[in-house]
Order: C-alpha cells, then sequence, then structure tokens
C-alpha cells in the first residue's frame, strides 16, 4: 500500500511542477498570440515541446555522432531547439519569430518571477536564474 500512495505524490508532485513550468510559457504566449494562447496549450508546448528536444538531441546524437564523434553534440543541440522551436510554432499557431518571443519572453518571466518569490519569500525557480 506504500508503494502505491508513494506512486500517487510523485505523480501529483509532477503534475503541479507541470502547472508551474507552463505557467510562464502561458504568459509569453499570451502577449506574443494577442491573448488567443489557453493554458492547456501552455501545457501542451510544455510537454511535448520538452519531449521533442530530448527526441532531436538523442537521434542526432546518435546517428551524427557516429559520422562526426563528440563534436556532434552542438549540431543536434541546435537542431534539438530549432524542432522546440518549430513545436511551440504548431502549437500556437504562431511564426518562426512569434516561437523565439514566446521562448525568450518565457524566460524572462521565469526570471521575474524568481526575482518576485525571492523578495517574497525568499525561494526562487530554479537556482541559474537566481538573480543574487
Amino acid at each position: 500500500m506504500a508503494g502505491l500512495i508513494d506512486l500517487i505524490v510523485v505523480l501529483v508532485a509532477l503534475v503541479i511542477i507541470w502547472v508551474i513550468v507552463s505557467l510562464p510559457v502561458y504568459i509569453a504566449a499570451r502577449v506574443v498570440t494577442s491573448g488567443k494562447a489557453k493554458f492547456g496549450q501552455a501545457m501542451w508546448a510544455t510537454l511535448g515541446g520538452a519531449i521533442v528536444y530530448v527526441v532531436v538531441v538523442v537521434a542526432v546524437y546518435f546517428f551524427l555522432g557516429a559520422v562526426i564523434g563528440h563534436s556532434a553534440g552542438p549540431f543536434a543541440v541546435l537542431l534539438a531547439f530549432i524542432a522546440w522551436l518549430a513545436f511551440y510554432r504548431s502549437v500556437f499557431e504562431v511564426g518562426w519569430l512569434g516561437a523565439i518571443g514566446i521562448a525568450i519572453l518565457a524566460a524572462v518571466v521565469v526570471f521575474a518571477l524568481s526575482v518576485i518569490l525571492v523578495a517574497l519569500f525568499g525561494v526562487s525557480m530554479p537556482s541559474f536564474f537566481h538573480p543574487f
């Protein structure tokens, strides 16, 4: 029984984290799409974008790495980033500049939320966004 409860706690925690991580993407997408983006789209973009990114990095590194070795890593990351932006384009029905805008603005929102959380509660988003 304890194993089932642990699994439920982990699943609930993952959903809560997914919702929190989707908030900056939602805010950024609302700005870029002039209010047309929905929270469900942001959640799908967050989950699907991460999956696309990982699949492309692994696939490109695996196949290109066989040809050019370890220097395939930067190419894999670049192609994965482009695939992630293409996924954002599709989900939010924006152009390339819109997808880049959502990505950049979401990073700015995460930074701003981190500053606010540090000021109010002494906690922040992931430590690499910590401004102090």
